[in-house]
This record gives C-alpha cells, structure tokens and sequence, in this order.
C-alpha cells in the first residue's frame, strides 16, 4: 500500500478555493489527498517545508524546448528542477511543418507537462543563433494559414494558441502581415494569439490596436525602441490593451526585459499578467536564466511575492485552459513546488546589463509532476512507497 507523503507546515499558496495559510499537504498515489493541519501520521512520508512556500508547480508559458531540432532550442528537464517549473509551453519553436517532430519527439518523453503556441509560420523559427538571424516570417510564402489550421485541429490537447512574431528582426518589411494571418487563423480555431514585438514595423501601438481580448503581447517590458513606455509614461494603446482583455508577458528572453521599463510602468500600477522566462540557447546561461529567475527578478523590483508567483502559475496555467495545472486543490494530479528563501548576495541583470543587488531570492527545493518527485537532473522518480 502506498504511503502518503506530507508537505509539513509551509505557506500554501493554494491558488484554487482554498486559501493561502500554513497548512500541511498531503500527496498519496500522485494526487492530492487532503490540505489542513495535523495530517501526519506514525508511518507517512514527513517533508518539514516549515518556512517555505508550498505552491503549484510552475508554468512558464513561454519557452522554446525544440532541443536538437531548432538552433535555439534548450533541453527542458535542464532547467525544471532549478526554475520549479512543471508546465512548459513552447512559444513558436515549429510551425504546421515540423510540429509533430515536436510533440513526439520533445513532448511525449518528458516526465513535465508540454503545450505549444503553433508558430504562423510553416516551419516555425528556423534560423536563429549567434551568427544566423533570418525571421521566419520575412517570405510570405511561409505564412500559409491552411496549413496552420490543419495542424492545430490535428494536435488539440497539445497546441494552446498561435504565436507569430511581428517585428523587423522576424518580419522584415511585411510589418503586421503575419500578425494579420495569424489572428485569422486563431479566430477561426478559437484561440488565443501570442504576440512578439520587437523593431517596426508594426508599432506597439498598432500591434496592440489588433489584439483582441484573451490575446498576448510578450516581451512586454522590453527597452526602447518600441517599449511600452513612452518619456516614462506608460503608453495610452498599453492601458486601453490592458482594459480589453489583452495579457501582458515579460518573456525575458535575450533582449525582451528591461528594469527601467518595467519600473515605469509599475510605478503606475501597470503589473504585468504574465511571468514567462523566453528560455532559449542564447538566454539560458543569461539573462534571463530560467522562470524562477524571472520571478525574483519581479520581487525584487517590488512586485508583491504572492502576485509574482501567481503571475508564473496560476495565471499562465488559466490562460491555456488548464487551470488544474496553476493551483493545490484535493483530487487533483499533485504537481507541487516547494520553494525556499535563499540568503545570499546576488546580482541580477536585465536584458540590457543592468544589475539589481539583492540580498534573498526564492529557490527551488523541491519540485513534484504528475505526482513523482524530479531531481535536479531533471530525472523523475516515484514518490516514496512501501
């Protein structure tokens, strides 16, 4: 019989119906038997988690894990333990061309939990390194929304959401032609669009005048030109975007996250929706690292502790639509993080090289999916049993 495991004492941010207190959760056969207090008994599984924070495992709705296929591709479990990430959502990585070596080859052996924005583009981002940068989008011929169509009804568990990267690094002078095709595309399969910007053409302003509500703008703190900042001033189109239902992503990335901007805008109250990390092989040793990362980047720019973790879990998890992967509710599948305040010197830097000392930061200490217990090689193991 199966011994249950007890997560013993910890701040459970619960994100579901119950609300977040000490309490002890309690985990047997995968699942989430009970939340309370008192649950040990004589012949559980006891993990003392007094003084850490009990939460969902988190989901980094943008990555880009085409490892070995796509030149900016990173290997996943490399990253899970360290970022306490459960869920991974590639953003664009393959196209209808080459979605399905995605999802057998990447998706299907992973002890995580994989989803996929379907790049606009027919075989996705393709050419993109220190040395080779051509935007998937710069030949029209690329954009083919029947093909994009066919492969996202062909994949309905796997793929969320359509992503298209609007800009002149990704697009050349097409401006917002591919955006164009990709929000044709998500409207006629009903779901949502997930939007790059980077140098215009388009503006901000014009992406942000298309997207509709249950939409996403991502590296949505990015530095000049084109930031959601205007002489300090967060931008009219980003707080009308906002009041339509668009979600804001920091998508940090290589070039898409700026202290400066980001301080500016929260400094209106302006907190962004969406916490993701844009981990790829030019972003993973620096800046941006992984989502935990991201996170505390977010906290220590004064961002509460309980909204910037919520911004890399729960909300992230709903705006895919599966809201049982951002909370700790009984019954449930246990995908559960316990994270731990580190007390140490660090510096942080944003994607333009400034630094942010701090004094603590959240790391991971332990990391549960789909109810076994990854390491930090990002093996995966049954929970305890006898």
């Amino acid at each position: 019989m199966a011994r249950r495991t007890i997560l013993q004492g910890g701040h459970v941010l619960a994100f579901g119906d119950t609300t977040g207190a000490i309490a002890d959760v309690a985990i047997v056969d995968g699942r989430i038997a009970a939340i309370g207090t008192g649950l040990s008994r004589p012949d559980d599984i006891v993990v003392d988690a007094r003084g850490a924070i009990v939460l969902p495992a988190l989901t980094d709705i943008h990555t880009h894990i085409y490892w070995g296929a796509t030149s900016l591709g990173v290997r996943p479990e490399l990253v899970a333990h360290r970022s306490a990430t459960g869920t991974f959502v590639d953003a664009g990585s393959a196209g209808a061309g080459n979605f399905e070596g995605l999802k057998t080859f990447i998706f299907e052996p992973l002890p995580f939990h994989a989803f996929a924005f379907l790049n606009i583009s027919f075989p996705g981002i393709f050419g993109f390194s220190k040395r080779v940068m051509v935007g998937e989008c710069c030949d029209m011929r690329l954009v083919d929304a029947e093909s994009c169509i066919e492969a996202a009804q062909a994949y309905p568990e796997q793929i969320v959401g359509i992503k298209v990267r609007a800009g002149r690094k990704a697009s050349g002078e097409n401006g917002g032609a591919a955006l164009e095709v990709a929000l044709e595309v998500a409207e006629r399969l009903k779901l949502p669009v997930m939007c790059h910007v980077d140098l215009d053409p388009p503006s901000i302003e014009e992406v942000l005048q298309r997207l509709r509500p249950g939409d996403i703008i991502t590296h949505c703190c990015r530095p000049d030109p084109n930031a959601a900042t205007e002489n300090g001033r967060v931008r009219e189109a980003v707080w009308r975007a906002r009041e339509s239902g668009v979600h804001f992503d920091i998508g940090h990335g290589m070039g898409g996250f700026s202290f400066r901007v980001c301080r500016e805008m929260l400094a209106e109250g302006f907190v962004p929706d969406l916490i993701s990390s844009d981990i790829h092989s030019l972003s993973v040793n620096g800046p941006a690292y992984d989502l935990l990362t991201t996170i505390n980047k977010m906290i220590a720019l004064g961002v509460d502790q309980t909204t910037a973790l919520a911004a890399g879990s729960a909300n992230p998890a709903k705006v895919i639509g599966r809201p049982d992967l951002g909370r700790i509710a009984v019954g449930d599948e246990a995908n559960v993080a316990v994270l731990k305040w580190r007390v140490e010197p660090w510096t942080f830097r944003d994607a333009a090289g400034e630094g942010l000392d701090v004094s603590t930061r959240l790391a991971c200490d332990r990391l549960i999916v789909k109810g076994r217990q990854i390491d930090p090689a990002g093996g995966s193991h049954p929970m305890q049993s006898q």
